[in-house]
């Protein structure tokens, strides 16, 4: 695929038309400290859709053909096979389940599959690929739900999430939505270009 960066180089294009430079721009800050995130950081939020569209699928009953069925704490969750997305979403699961004081933050999912587009937006989510999982929205913020506008300075940011649970699902190949200055702390979605076990600085599970 082409390597090309929207020639705009405005916040908003490149989200809703970008290149798949405008993807790979911002380096994610893998199983990092804790930071409020600068204006308009949202590294892994510019998704270049026709990658992920040949990789997991154009169609809602493509991306079904794909899909694995997940054991997440007693809830059954639809999650990719493609690139190994469900088999690393079983390795959280078996790693969070070693810490306890983790479950009330991971259960009951929030929802995984679903083809849609994300809320006010021309953009495909990544739940459409099956490649994404929101968590307990009862220790979920958003930066929508606090009536923010999309690219408005000064967005307050909210975390209620510990670093140790963000950290177990980086070195699996995930990354988080509160790393990003539109915060979504409920959303890890599987990109495992961006953070595995090497970018955290530990071998391989």
């Amino acid at each position: 695929m082409p390597l090309t960066h929207n020639a705009t180089r405005s916040y908003s294009a490149r989200l809703d038309q970008p290149g798949l430079l405008d993807q790979l721009e911002l380096p994610y800050p893998a199983c990092q400290s804790l930071n409020t995130p600068s204006f308009t950081f949202d590294p892994g939020r510019t998704r270049y859709e026709p990658l992920f569209f040949k990789m997991y699928g154009a169609s809602a009953r493509e991306v079904r053909s794909h899909l694995e069925p997940v054991n997440w704490f007693g809830q059954t969750v639809q999650v990719t096979g493609v690139n190994g997305a469900a088999a690393s979403l079983r390795a959280v699961a078996n790693e969070v389940a070693q810490h306890p004081e983790l479950l009330r933050y991971v259960h009951p999912s929030a929802g995984t599959f679903l083809w849609r587009k994300v809320a006010g937006t021309p953009r495909q989510s990544v739940h459409s690929f099956g490649a994404a999982i929101d968590l307990n929205t009862a220790y979920s913020d958003y930066w929508l739900w606090r009536g923010f506008k999309e690219g408005q300075p000064g967005i307050r940011y909210r975390n209620r999430l510990p670093l140790a649970l963000v950290q177990i699902f980086e070195r699996h190949g995930w990354i988080w939505g509160g790393r990003w200055y539109h915060y979504d702390t409920m959303h890890f979605e599987y990109r495992p270009e961006l953070t595995s076990a090497a970018t955290c600085g530990v071998s391989a599970p």
